[in-house]
């Protein structure tokens, strides 16, 4: 009896053996697919995998290769299919890696910084390991700007500009020193362009919400980006920088540093709403909301500890660095309530202008924490353009036609507000000046006014001066022309 125990003991463990072997064999991964996305800065390669496997990466030279080394792993697709093009790819081959597992070479024909992680499977893919090629000292738009050498640029601008209005035909004469002094010409006005980030949402294997018909958001929303920018592009005294002018995918944090990067005067991110229902319709602006800007004052704060970012969007020439924790938190706030009062009053033209052409979802500019909204300097707005979920406005959303309508309305809406309060050394800003010099009953804001002075200087109460210069704040911008109304 005891042999017989035994026998049926060591026949069970045998079993169990044979089907954890069976387990394991069943858990070897395949790679089903491979993506490749190719923006400007980087590239981005997409391995879908059956199951989950460990990665190994690494670089290799004479000539420049990546390496990928899938554990338990084998290939179930072509990998000389992929679009390599505007890529640093130039060939893709692989093979069993010594050992057992599967290797994948990755012929390179530039300088490369990779990265890689794992992603766990969602409601539209399963297991896939995610390889970045970040091209070092590239951007993804084109013709970079220094920050720095803008913000020198734009201090020595002013300066000039000062001293140019300083020399006003018919002031007093100051007698001449004792040593004549060589007098510089005053360079003319800059007249800049007015900077307007173009953000279109989503990219690459981010999709975004999909219609009843398929459609995807990422390609609705690139299609108004870049109708937009055109218009942009075609105003006089305007240019657009799209982040995004391809199918691929760009971070959220990536997109307002791009749009700093570029001394932005404004940055509008393009999304399409989708529900569970088919039923609701209509656009949607959001601004950043109260709470949001508290909390990326923090965040900002933070971060300025280790680098000393700059506030100010284009004439910035503020920086952290030198500041005590308090004057900081107070800096930033001031800038994130001027800022959030720009964002607000845009978005109140822009919806105005979107419910021209169609159906507003909400009558209001609604606030959000959306983290593309979330740059201190930047006035910035979220567009929803429709509800792709909704089979009518999914059929529209793809129609040129209200694509450019679309576009229209929120250029419309920006270049109202920018033609109101042109940012200082602007195009729109000299012209203003030259058809409008200001009268007996104005008064141009200089730095260091604050609407309670200019009020009290000339003997009108603070409300009365809103109302005649329709200002629902007390923020003022300095060069703007405030009418003085009689006491």
């Amino acid at each position: 009896m005891e042999m017989k125990g035994a026998v049926a003991r060591a026949c069970r463990l045998l079993a169990t053996g044979l089907f954890t072997l069976v387990a394991v064999n069943v858990q070897a991964a395949t790679v089903d697919s491979i993506r490749l996305w190719a923006a400007p800065d980087h590239a981005r390669l997409v391995f879908d995998l059956s199951a989950a496997a460990n990665a190994n990466v690494f670089s290799l030279e004479n000539p420049a290769r990546l390496v990928i080394d899938l554990d338990d792993t084998q290939m179930d697709t072509d990998p000389s299919t992929l679009p390599l093009h505007d890529s640093a790819i130039t060939s893709v081959r692989s093979g069993l890696r010594d050992g057992g597992g599967l290797r994948v070479v990755l012929e390179l024909n530039r300088e490369v910084e990779p990265r890689h992680f794992a992603l766990t499977p969602n409601d539209q893919y399963g297991h896939r390991l995610v390889v970045d090629l970040e091209y070092p000292g590239e951007s993804a738009v084109e013709n970079p700007i220094d920050p720095i050498e803008a913000m020198i640029r734009d201090q020595e601008i002013q300066s000039q500009l000062a001293i140019a209005q300083q020399q006003v035909p018919g002031s007093p004469q100051v007698s001449a020193p004792a040593e004549p002094i060589e007098v510089q010409e005053a360079k003319p006005h800059p007249r800049r362009d007015i900077i307007i980030a173009v953000d279109a949402g989503h990219g690459g294997e981010d999709p975004g919400a999909i219609g009843p018909s398929g459609t995807r958001e990422k390609d609705v929303v690139l299609e108004i980006a870049r109708r937009l920018a055109a218009e942009v592009n075609s105003t006089e005294g305007f240019k657009a920088v799209l982040t995004r002018d391809g199918d691929y995918y760009i971070g959220l944090r990536q997109r307002t540093a791009l749009a700093r990067e570029q001394k932005a005067d404004f940055f509008v991110s393009i999304h399409a709403d989708a529900f569970t229902s088919p039923r609701p319709q209509g656009s949607s602006v959001y601004a950043l909301s109260q709470r949001g800007a508290t909390s990326e004052t923090a965040q900002w704060l933070a971060d300025s500890e280790n680098r000393s970012d700059l506030i100010g969007g284009v004439d910035g020439s503020l920086s952290l660095r030198d500041k005590d924790q308090v004057l900081r938190g107070v800096l930033l706030d001031l800038t994130m309530t001027a800022t959030l009062n720009d964002s607000l009053s845009i978005g109140g033209q822009v919806l105005e202008q979107l419910g021209r052409i169609n159906q507003l979802h909400k009558p209001r500019v609604e606030q959000a924490g959306f983290m593309v909204l979330k740059s201190p300097d930047i006035p910035s707005l979220l567009i929803e353009v429709g509800f792709i979920s909704n089979p009518d406005e999914e059929r529209r959303l793809r129609d040129p036609v209200h694509q450019t309508g679309l576009s229209r309305a929120i250029f419309g809406g920006l270049r109202e507000h920018f033609v109101r309060y042109p940012p200082p050394a602007s195009l729109l800003s000299w012209q203003r000046d030259n058809q409008r010099r200001p009268s007996g009953n104005e008064y141009r804001i200089q730095s260091g006014d604050t609407l309670s002075a200019i009020a009290i200087r000339h003997g009108v109460p603070v409300n009365q001066l809103r109302q005649a210069n329709d200002l629902n704040g007390d923020v003022i911008r300095v060069g703007q022309v405030l009418q003085i109304p009689s006491s």
